[in-house]
């Protein structure tokens, strides 16, 4: 009984992340550019009180054994990177990406870091930064005396210049993708680091290859769904009260053992 004890409470602990996880979800469903997490377990080892194929006999053998589990734990946490759905938003520098890839941002300690949000704006400089003023890789200056900003499909980025009516060439955003995005370690601020699990990165031209296109005047929304989500936290809560009650019938199965010793 005291084994139904820390089985239980395995299983308290891991619904315990799975609401912490699905709370997140929710917390940012509105979040430009976010990607829902899943929690996913595992059980424990099994402690063998009679071996499977044990010979029960010169000419038999016990066809199950017994094994008795010893609980549950979380195994990891994965990022989902499907495509949330994009919303039109008309500001120029707001950016989705359609179909694979990530926005580079350089940081201000020199390293580059990933997103898919794209809501993008221009410092006292003209350079093209995020949120955090951190800017994009490569580098895109817009000069103050250009008009009708337009960044193609293939991220080439050009303005009007007003005094002649020429189009100027201001730079190409390049997009970035990776064997396996999962493998990447989230940074907080919608951002996402290279590591050895998610391979090295592929640079590349938006439309061309296997790299998504870029959609001006959109933003990518976050691929939560909350109905999903609602669902996952029910049972999640369901299952806790479950494990719970273990631990309320054990105990109480206890006390009916000290009872009849005493």
């Amino acid at each position: 009984m005291i084994r139904g004890l820390y089985t239980a409470a395995t299983g308290m602990n891991s619904m315990q992340h799975q609401i912490d996880v699905t709370s997140n979800n929710i917390a940012n469903v509105n979040t430009t550019g976010f990607k829902k997490d899943r929690a996913e377990f595992q059980d424990l080892m099994y402690e063998t009180l009679n071996y499977t194929a044990g010979r029960t006999s010169q000419t038999t053998i016990n066809p199950t054994g017994i094994d008795v589990g010893l609980g549950v734990r979380i195994s990891g946490i994965q990022k989902n990177f499907n495509e949330g759905d994009l919303t039109l938003t008309s500001n120029p520098l707001d950016l989705a990406i359609e179909g694979e890839g990530f926005f580079q941002i350089t940081l201000p300690s020199g390293e580059t870091a990933y997103t898919r949000n794209g809501s993008f704006k221009v410092n006292s400089e003209g350079t093209i930064v995020n949120g955090n003023g951190y800017p994009l890789s490569p580098e895109i200056v817009v000069p103050d005396n250009v008009t009708d900003l337009s960044i193609a499909v293939d991220g080439t980025v050009s303005a009007t210049n007003p005094a002649d009516g020429t189009i100027v060439d201001l730079g190409q955003v390049l997009i970035a993708d990776f064997i396996n995005p999962a493998g990447l370690i989230p940074m907080g601020e919608s951002m996402f680091m290279e590591s050895e699990a998610s391979g090295a990165v592929q640079e590349g031209v938006p439309s061309e290859d296997q790299f998504g296109s870029i959609r001006q005047g959109m933003i990518e929304s976050s691929n939560v769904k909350l109905v999903n989500e609602m669902v996952d936290l029910i049972t999640a809560q369901r299952a806790y009260e479950a494990n719970s009650k273990a631990i309320t019938t054990t105990d109480g199965m206890l006390d009916t053992v000290n009872r009849l010793k005493n």
